[in-house]
């Protein structure tokens, strides 16, 4: 069907000071999701995401819930406005932390739930990198054998491992900070270019176990539903099944690689070369991921409402 929209949702490194303003500035809906994120939260959100500063913006217990409450407000934000239709969702997937997004979309669990579970996530997640110094290296140019040949050059008995299939020619390694020295050292060797990335810590790694632990217990606390339309795993890449699965491969999502090639592979071939693949806010990542994996596919961005105030008109 040609009308069928593809929904994908940013995960962490989207953030960016701003994110989320034009949306509240145009639409009553994305202020409304903002107030109630700030409400649930117990703390100023909204000035976080429009004002920063840049280095509170990018703590992982506040960039998480701060991509995922941008998300769902620009897209009920182009909803209200009449540029999206939510009936025309055929399916939805997200990368890391915007599988909730995702999920959310579907029907899994309502906002407040979510945003909940995603705030406890970055929480687990933040003091799980502060117990164990550690990292993330992107590796420009590698294959498959080629990123584990560089993991078993450089790891020397500690934690690294492949992280993140992100597109072709594009793994990201996870692992102590030691082992992620070696392994810029090992990357140049072999020829391929290697950049350490600013994060917390080993997301998607061993050294996030506590972490998973934990969000085992959150997720469990949760009602979850069956999903209304398809919603894409990291873990699998495949479309979840049950409740009950949904809630062991999010909690195996933290440790384990994120699979995003093979799910947008996947979900161009549900597509079968139609309907329209909309990115949510924030940032344009996901549509620049895409076009490393098919360059045919074009990702639109979530469209900004004709709005009634003028952003720089908004209050932090």
């Amino acid at each position: 069907m040609s009308n069928a929209l593809y929904i994908l949702c940013p995960g962490q490194g989207a953030q960016t000071v701003g994110m989320g303003r034009e949306f509240h500035a145009a639409s009553p809906a994305a202020r409304s999701i903002f107030d109630q994120a700030n409400r649930i939260l117990g703390f100023d959100l909204q000035s976080i995401c429009f004002t920063g500063p840049d280095a509170r913006l990018n703590q992982t217990d506040i960039s998480q819930p701060a991509i995922y409450v941008t998300g769902v407000a620009s897209f009920h934000a182009a909803v209200e406005a009449g540029q999206l239709d939510p009936k025309s969702i055929a399916a939805c997937a997200g990368l890391s932390l915007g599988e909730y997004t995702a999920l959310h979309m579907a029907g899994a669990f309502d906002f407040a739930a979510g945003l909940r579970l995603v705030a406890a996530r970055g929480r687990l997640m933040q003091q799980a990198a502060e117990s164990h110094p550690s990292g993330m290296v992107a590796l420009i140019g590698a294959d498959e054998p080629a990123a584990q040949e560089v993991c078993r050059t450089a790891a020397e008995g500690d934690v690294l491992v492949l992280a993140n299939f992100n597109a072709p020619g594009q793994i990201v390694l996870s692992g102590s900070k030691s082992a992620c020295d070696r392994a810029l050292a090992a990357a140049e060797k072999a020829g391929l270019r290697a950049t350490p990335l600013v994060v917390a810590g080993a997301f998607h790694s061993p050294l996030m176990q506590s972490a998973a632990d934990a969000m085992r217990r959150e997720l469990d606390a949760v009602s979850i539903q069956p999903t209304r339309i398809p919603v894409w795993s990291n873990v699998t890449a495949q479309p979840h099944t049950t409740p009950d699965a949904i809630r062991d491969l999010l909690v195996q999502q933290i440790v384990r690689p994120v699979r995003w090639a093979q799910t947008v592979t996947d979900l161009i071939r549900a597509a079968g070369g139609a309907g329209r693949f909309i990115e949510l806010a924030p940032g344009r990542t996901l549509a620049g991921l895409a076009r490393r994996i098919d360059r045919r596919l074009a990702v639109e961005s979530v469209p900004v409402p004709v709005g009634e105030r003028k952003a720089s008109a908004v209050a932090s």
